[in-house]
């Protein structure tokens, strides 16, 4: 059904990406057109609600022409790879905060709408739910970018951010020095030729 090798060669592992009852089929095109950016080895929805026609207005990749696009009618049709686990995207108080979360290597994330969530059918099939700390529900091409560029920082295989501002190998550029004081009208006493410093306990 799906092979185990990623199609994202700088990650290891695979994810695909999907929705539940998408209500506005431009975002769905907009999060399978990410989802072939982040190198998703599949696309996937559940229930309707989706015009594909509609969403290719968004998906300006044409992603099913080059990524696998399952449509399952409902939770209960969801079949997935073998040890690939589903991973619901969604607010909920006890769901783990994204930047806690460590993705499974092999992963399918679904996201729901965003008026209502994932039904409770969908999160109970889930094997993990995470929640992007966030005051209110995003859209669903940006939850879902998100979602996979935190997988992306946690399987890629890319060198360790430096110390110091910049990219590795870079040399940090010199801090902007400061020039001599400037005074408005006058040189106080105290830097005037011949004058010592005050201390610090000079009134």
């Amino acid at each position: 059904m799906l092979s185990s090798r990623t199609r994202n060669h700088h990650a290891r592992g695979y994810f695909g990406i999907g929705a539940e009852g998408v209500s506005k089929s431009a975002n769905m095109g907009a999060l399978l057109r990410t989802g072939h950016a982040f190198g998703a080895a599949f696309c996937f929805t559940v229930g309707g609600g989706w015009d594909a026609r509609a969403g290719r207005t968004a998906d300006t990749a044409d992603t099913p022409s080059h990524v696998p696009l399952w449509r399952f009618p409902d939770p209960a049709a969801i079949q997935l790879p073998r040890e690939c686990a589903l991973v619901g995207i969604e607010l909920l108080d006890d769901a783990v905060d994204l930047p806690s979360f460590r993705h499974p290597l092999n992963a399918a994330y679904i996201l729901g709408p965003e008026r209502s969530g994932l039904s409770a059918p969908l999160l109970a099939q889930c094997r993990h739910v995470v929640r992007i700390p966030t005051r209110f529900a995003l859209n669903l091409a940006v939850a879902g970018a998100l979602v996979m560029y935190d997988r992306l920082l946690q399987h890629g295989r890319f060198a360790e951010r430096p110390v110091a501002s910049g990219g590795p190998g870079q040399v940090a550029a010199p801090l902007a020095g400061h020039g001599d004081p400037r005074f408005r009208r006058t040189v106080p006493d105290w830097l005037a030729p011949g004058c010592r410093t005050p201390d610090a306990g000079d009134t």
